[in-house]
């Protein structure tokens, strides 16, 4: 089992990995398989199915379809061509994709919201199609946005989570035992065996500048969060608050005013700049999703502005650890809110953000494989209920908490030697078990909790 470093923390766009990325790369994706076919297609329609349908419009699922099939991609996006594209579109009816012939394609009759069943795969389900000159699909593809920007085609899905054809890797741990003896027997560091497998994939240089921009576009986030003002959109007239919590926080430091509690408000603070700019569309880095990208960046730059002796050249190893420890969730269990609630996003990123700072704080891989466990297993069965599918109440004071609770948990297992009761593979399976028993109600379809509540309240 290999899952890259780059696959956990993907540079992207807001406001959700699994609805808004997910459709984007499908779309992207069957503009190749066009290019590639031997025909000509006239049009395209499009199909969203489950979490898709029912939260689509409040996590810009439509307009992340429309730009995919445009042409566009997450890692790339380009916020005011996108916004010239869409009216493009709309004025004319049809995509101009590179390299393909102009495609019949009218948002408002093309592109179709289905609440019924999910699809079959998973809960987060699609279908394009193209038509020839009558109006017959001459090619479909169904695909499924399985969490932090995955897409699978149904193929692909089938095939099964086991299916990797790349070469060997020397440390292929697929669960936290194996990973934990893995260490034992090679004395290496969870983040120095993460870095062996990576480079075993790629080159050591392009590893260097990818995990450097990953933290470049990390705390670039976190700086134009604390700097932006005003109401985020979607209409639930929620205002961003991290830039007045963070005047209030450097007012009260100037005048040595600070309780020791209020920490916690910077590790919120740092979160909710983050999610804030993904609510409004903005750039950020999945980690392991859009959802729940705020709580790793946040621990970082807590670490880096308040822990004596933190330095920037630690990053790769808090990085590389957290996502050794995201590939394990991700493979054993789901890191979709769709799939398993928000403990399967914010609970993740908890349990990866705790493992970094465990290891950048000089943790063994024993208290680093326990400060994870700690930070997910008091996440377990947390709901994902977005309010108006929106992701925003309650999605960007949870990640503040999921930080706070992410750093408790490290400094917990620091204070220990690394023994503990519950291995993180039990909580994992146990995250995973959970996740199957919760009510579709509250794995991101806005049909039950807050997100019913709140309105009526």
């Amino acid at each position: 089992m290999f899952l890259s470093v780059f696959d956990m923390f993907k540079v992207g766009v807001g406001p959700s990995s699994s609805h808004t990325m997910g459709p984007m790369v499908a779309g992207a994706r069957f503009l190749d398989a066009l290019r590639a076919a031997p025909f000509r297609a006239h049009g395209v329609k499009a199909s969203l199915h489950g979490s898709l349908a029912f939260t689509g419009v409040g996590h810009a699922t439509d307009r992340a379809t429309v730009l995919g099939l445009a042409g566009f991609r997450p890692d790339s996006y380009d916020a005011e061509a996108a916004e010239a594209a869409l009216a493009a579109i709309r004025d004319t009816a049809t995509l101009t994709p590179a390299d393909l012939p102009p495609l019949a394609f009218d948002p408002k009759a093309d592109l179709r919201f289905d609440f019924g069943p999910n699809l079959p795969g998973h809960a987060n389900g699609m279908i394009l199609a193209a038509t020839d000159a009558q109006g017959d699909v001459i090619l479909q593809e169904t695909y499924y946005s399985v969490g932090g920007g995955f897409v699978l085609t149904e193929a692909e899905l089938a095939a099964g989570r086991d299916t990797d054809d790349g070469p060997p890797v020397p440390y292929p741990f697929k669960t936290a035992a194996e990973m934990l003896e893995m260490a034992r027997a090679s004395g290496m560091s969870i983040a120095r065996m993460k870095h062996a497998n990576e480079v075993a994939r790629g080159c050591a240089e392009s590893l260097d500048s990818g995990v450097a921009r990953i933290w470049q576009v990390m705390n670039a986030c976190i700086d134009r969060g604390l700097t932006a003002e005003g109401t985020l959109p979607g209409g639930l007239g929620v205002r961003r608050r991290a830039r007045a919590i963070h005047d209030q926080l450097m007012t009260e430091r100037g005048r040595n005013l600070t309780a020791p509690h209020v920490i916690n408000d910077w590790m919120s603070c740092y979160a909710m700049a983050v999610n804030e700019e993904n609510a409004a569309g903005g750039q950020v880095v999945t980690a392991p999703t859009n959802g729940a990208a705020g709580v790793v960046p946040a621990v970082i730059r807590y670490w880096l502005d308040f822990v004596p002796g933190a330095s920037e050249r630690q990053i790769p190893d808090f990085l590389l650890t957290a996502a050794a420890i995201g590939g394990l969730v991700k493979y054993n269990a789901s890191i979709s809110g769709a799939e398993a609630g928000c403990q399967a996003e914010v609970g993740s990123a908890a349990a990866m953000a705790a493992a970094g700072l465990a290891a950048v704080m000089g943790g063994t891989p024993g208290q680093i494989e326990n400060a994870a466990e700690i930070a997910l297993e008091h996440h377990l069965g947390m709901t994902c209920d977005p309010v108006k599918g929106l992701v925003q109440v309650p999605c960007i004071e949870r990640n503040g908490l999921g930080a706070i609770k992410a750093v408790s948990a490290a400094s917990l297992a620091l204070r220990g030697d690394g023994h503990h009761l519950v291995p993180l593979d039990a909580c994992i399976e146990t995250m995973r078990q959970t996740g199957l028993d919760m009510s579709e109600k509250y794995k991101e379809t806005s049909l039950g909790g807050l997100a019913v509540n709140v309105p009526n309240c």
